[in-house]
């Protein structure tokens, strides 16, 4: 009796062994890819991936928010595969504040800052003492001080989050205007120019791809990205979803129904 209790009790327990290992391989490779996102443009975007992974045998759950907050909340928790809302710099402070573990794929696309002008058609016009609008918010401030760096403009300490105080070298003498970001269209009659991001740019018909003076381009540190949770990256499934968003319909999609809006491929 002893002999078979035991011999049943470890069949119990190859059977619950061999369980697990299923349900590990399965979880490693799994159909089924649970993604946060934003509405516009992410949504947009990955509603053209979810199509490419059917034809792979996928089957991807878009979760939309209307927040910055949760969809990290999310896949740290694993309530998510994935998310697809936010740039590099954002994801590494909130790993940072928040002790989180989430890493990133393959960036997608950018919704570059640029530097527009009512008054002047080229960067070489801006004369000596000209008054130039910023965003006033510690990110976007530091981006439009490294996109004017990167022309040429002025020099600017390291560091993430620079200000103003951290300008090295302003050989043309500008004035920088701090502005809440909402604002800095309307300060386009006034001021000689001013970098304004994206959404806000589009809403005052001004289309950064034709318009802007100087833009940030595809290698911007700011690029939107596929973020995961770290030691998921190499799983087949996120493979799979990182090279959807990197395919040429996808890119394809961006520059026909995005660039317009300012949206350009980071890839």
């Amino acid at each position: 009796m002893v002999k078979k209790f035991l011999s049943l009790l470890c069949g119990l327990i190859l059977i619950a062994s061999l369980g697990g290992c299923s349900q590990s391989a399965n979880t490693n490779d799994k159909k089924n890819i649970k993604v946060g996102v934003t509405p516009f443009p992410h949504k947009d975007i990955m509603n053209v991936a979810k199509d490419i992974l059917a034809k792979e045998g996928y089957t991807v759950e878009i979760v939309e928010f209307n927040d910055y907050v949760q969809p990290n909340v999310a896949l740290e928790d694993g309530s998510l595969d994935a998310n697809f809302f936010q740039h590099v710099p954002y994801l590494e402070e909130t790993n940072k504040e928040k002790g989180f573990h989430l890493t990133w794929t393959v960036k997608v696309h950018i919704e570059p800052l640029g530097l527009y002008s009512n008054k002047v058609t080229s960067i070489n016009d801006l004369k000596d003492g000209a008054e130039i609008a910023i965003p006033n918010d510690a990110t976007n401030e530091a981006r439009a001080l490294r996109l004017l760096e990167k022309f040429g403009l002025i020099k600017v300490n390291t560091g993430e989050l620079v200000t103003v105080k951290d300008i090295t070298e302003n050989k043309k003498n500008f004035k920088f205007d701090e502005i809440d970001a909402a604002q800095l269209p309307r300060t386009l009659v006034d001021v000689d120019a001013a970098v304004i991001n994206t959404n806000f740019a589009a809403e005052a018909n001004l289309n950064p791809s034709k318009d802007a003076l100087i833009i940030e381009d595809k290698d911007s540190p700011y690029a939107n990205v596929l973020a995961v949770k770290e030691g998921n990256q190499d799983k087949p499934y996120i493979k799979a979803l990182s090279d959807a968003l990197n395919s040429p319909e996808v890119k394809q999609y961006i520059v026909d129904n995005l660039e317009s809006k300012g949206i350009v491929p980071a890839f």
